[in-house]
Parts: C-alpha cells; sequence; structure tokens
C-alpha cells in the first residue's frame, strides 16, 4: 500500500505548500523550474519541508534522466553505475539526500562529474553546507534555504490528508509535530491504523509506541539532544554520557553531537571556564579525523569536562542585549573617533580624530552612550543579594 506521504506529495508548483521566498511568484526556484534553468544547487533546511518533493519537481520540468541516492548508504560505485547508465535523453540529475554524510573523499570524488557537467546535483541537508560541503563542490552549487512549515502551512498540509480530527487534536499534533510536515502525516497514518479515530489520547499514544520511536529526524530525535544538553548545564555527567550514548547506539550523526558541545561551551559554560570551547573545538576535530566508533571516546571525555566545568551565561546574555539594540536602532552612527580614515578626505572630515589606542570615553553610538550588555557572573550575583 502506498503511503500516506506519497499519495499527498504535491506533483505541481501550484499545489506545494510554503516556502513562498522561493516558490512564490518571482522567486529563485519557480523560475528555475518555469523556466528550465539547469544548475546544482543544494536545499538547505530542517527534515519535512520539502526538499525531496522540490528536487523532484524541478527534476520533472526538465525532463531530466533522474536518480535518488541517500548518502548515508551510496557510495562511489552507486555514482559511478548512475554515470554510466541509460542514455542520454535528458540531464542527468543526482539528487543526493543527506549530502552532509558523504565524507571528503566521497565528495571530491563527486566533483569532477558536477564540474564537467556530466551530473546536475541536487544535494539535500539539515546541516549547514559551509562546514559539511567541501569548498570546491559549495562553489560550484547554489544554496536555498528552507524554513519549517508555518502552523497555518502545517494545518493546510494535515487537511490534505483527508482525515478528520477534531481542532484540539490538529492543534496538538502541529505543536508536536515543529514544522515538520513528514513527522505529522506519519502520525496521522499510524494513529488512523493503530486507533482509527485522531483523538489527543491517540496521537499520544502512537507517539509512543514502536512505530515512531527514535526517527532521528523527528520528535525522538530533538527531545534526546534536548536532554543530553540539559543534562550537561545541570552538571551531570551520568545522565549526559546515557543519553549520548543512545544518540551514538541509534546512529546519530557524531559531528552533529559535537557541534551542539562546541556552542554549549560558549552559551553555558563562556567565561567561567574559557577553555571548555577549545576543548569543545578538538572534540568536533577528533570526530571529523578519527571517525567512529573510536570516536566515542572524545565525545565522551569532552562531555564530563563540559559537565564538571562551572557555567556562565554572561557572555551569550551579553551578546543577545547588543543584538537586540543592533536590530531594534538598525545603523546607529558610529563615534567619529574610531572610524576608520583611510584616506586624507576622511580624514579632513574628522575621522579618527583624537583617537587614543585604549580610550577611557565610552565608544558606543550616542544613543546608547552608558549602555551595560556584559555583566560579570559574580558583580550580577552581588547586585542581585
Amino acid at each position: 500500500m502506498e503511503p500516506l506521504a506519497s499519495k499527498i506529495r504535491p506533483k505541481k508548483l501550484d499545489e506545494f505548500i510554503g516556502q513562498e521566498h522561493l516558490v512564490g511568484p518571482g522567486q529563485p526556484l519557480r523560475i528555475a523550474i518555469e523556466e528550465k534553468h539547469l544548475f546544482s544547487f543544494i536545499l538547505w533546511g530542517p527534515p519535512g519541508v520539502g526538499k525531496t518533493t522540490l528536487a523532484r519537481m524541478y527534476a520533472k520540468s526538465l525532463n531530466a534522466d533522474y536518480h535518488e541516492l541517500s548518502a548515508v548508504s551510496a557510495g562511489k560505485d552507486d555514482i559511478r553505475q548512475i554515470i554510466l547508465s541509460g542514455e542520454l535523453l535528458g540531464p542527468k540529475i543526482l539528487f543526493l539526500d543527506e549530502i552532509h554524510r558523504f565524507n571528503k573523499a566521497q565528495q571530491d570524488f563527486l566533483l569532477p562529474y558536477v564540474e564537467s557537467g556530466a551530473l546536475t546535483l541536487i544535494g539535500a541537508t539539515t546541516e549547514n553546507p559551509s562546514f559539511e560541503v567541501i569548498p570546491a563542490l559549495l562553489s560550484r552549487c547554489r544554496v536555498f534555504v528552507l524554513n519549517e512549515f508555518s502552523d497555518d502551512d502545517m494545518k493546510k498540509i494535515i487537511k490534505r490528508t483527508g482525515v478528520k480530527m477534531k481542532k484540539d487534536a490538529c492543534e496538538w499534533l502541529v505543536s508536536m509535530a515543529g514544522g515538520d510536515a513528514r513527522q505529522a502525516i506519519a502520525m496521522i497514518e499510524n494513529t488512523k491504523k493503530l486507533y482509527g479515530d485522531l483523538t489527543i489520547e491517540n496521537l499520544q499514544n502512537t507517539l509512543q509506541s514502536k512505530f515512531l520511536r527514535y526517527d532521528k529526524k523527528g520528535d525522538e530525535h530533538y527531545n534526546t539532544i534536548s536532554a543530553f544538553i540539559k543534562s550537561m548545564r545541570a552538571s551531570q555527567p551520568d545522565a549526559a554520557l546515557y543519553y549520548l550514548a543512545r544518540m551514538v547506539e541509534a546512529g546519530e550523526d557524531p559531528k552533529f553531537i559535537a557541534r551542539r558541545m562546541v556552542i554549549f561551551a560558549s552559551e553555558d559554560i563562556g567565561m567561567a571556564q574559557p577553555t571548555a570551547l577549545v576543548v569543545a573545538n578538538e572534540v568536533f576535530k577528533a570526530v571529523e579525523v578519527i571517525g567512529m566508533p573510536e570516536a566515542g571516546i572524545n565525545l565522551a571525555h569532552g562531555v564530563v569536562y563540559l559537565c564538571k566545568a562551572p557555567k556562565d551565561k554572561s557572555s551569550y546574555e551579553a551578546y543577545n542585549a547588543a543584538l537586540a539594540d543592533a536590530k531594534q536602532f538598525g545603523n546607529l552612527p558610529i563615534p567619529m573617533m574610531i572610524r576608520n580614515a583611510p584616506t586624507k578626505l576622511m580624514k579632513n572630515l574628522g575621522y579618527g580624530a583624537g583617537y587614543e589606542r585604549y580610550p577611557k570615553e565610552d565608544l558606543l553610538p550616542e544613543k546608547l552612550k552608558g549602555k551595560t550588555y556584559y555583566v560579570e557572573k559574580a558583580k550580577r550575583k552581588k547586585e542581585e543579594e
């Protein structure tokens, strides 16, 4: 029996819901599909937001010789087979899902085929391609960023399934799925099979059933990484190691885990122990160089270190406060004293006038003078007492 997600998958652009910045009137992917422009690109966004659907629409518009591979299981031989396969009736397009799972050697192997035009590549990734795709390959691809579906988009997609449910169940499902249409559709399909009626209780029971346990792109993925981060934040190495082991055993991408550790080192530990960022970065490098399963030892080492380190969010909170002002006030005039003055005209206009290497004067823009963003943890604690 055809899966529900496949049954309701849109076949034409006008049926596609969401991603208006890419497929709305006059937007880049719509133009590429309608005008039949041939080029390689990467679709970067969270799970279940239409990456595969858009790739298929694009290939269909070009009447392409279309192939799909997952980088989790595919290798050089699979690519070689596609290159050598069949008569070339139209452009040969390879859709490579989870392209971030291809290592450097595999990406190097792919590069000359993309470079020569023997293959047009459509990569799909949930991870930042700047970190995961080699520069030579990335430079030959446009990158399109997809967003999570909005609540309204999700409700439209749920309605398209044709399965009836009460408003409260629909609201719960939208909240649970977190912008992931594939997760929502899978929940609907499995709840229908298990219980018939789509009530909140039945949906919750389905979530806990064997049908959806540890979908690495779904709810359990986010629950586990959340538990992992919160255990490190609470300085509980035993709990953090357990959630680490659970993710590794489930086949989670170790670089995904290591990246979160690098973020945690600055966000939660920060100035309390600045060397935490150094350790976290070294763990990330070890994961890249050594690989699994041995890199699990490096991950465990880093996790225990981050758990035992003192915590201080002062620099993170200061950045967020400064960011809020930057967004609110825009480009406020920078004080003349600290402006760059590379030309005589600029010097005559007062750029850099009166600059001292270690000034005591407040260097913030006039509107923000006296504003304090960064408050050391000890000082803040003293003020609160």
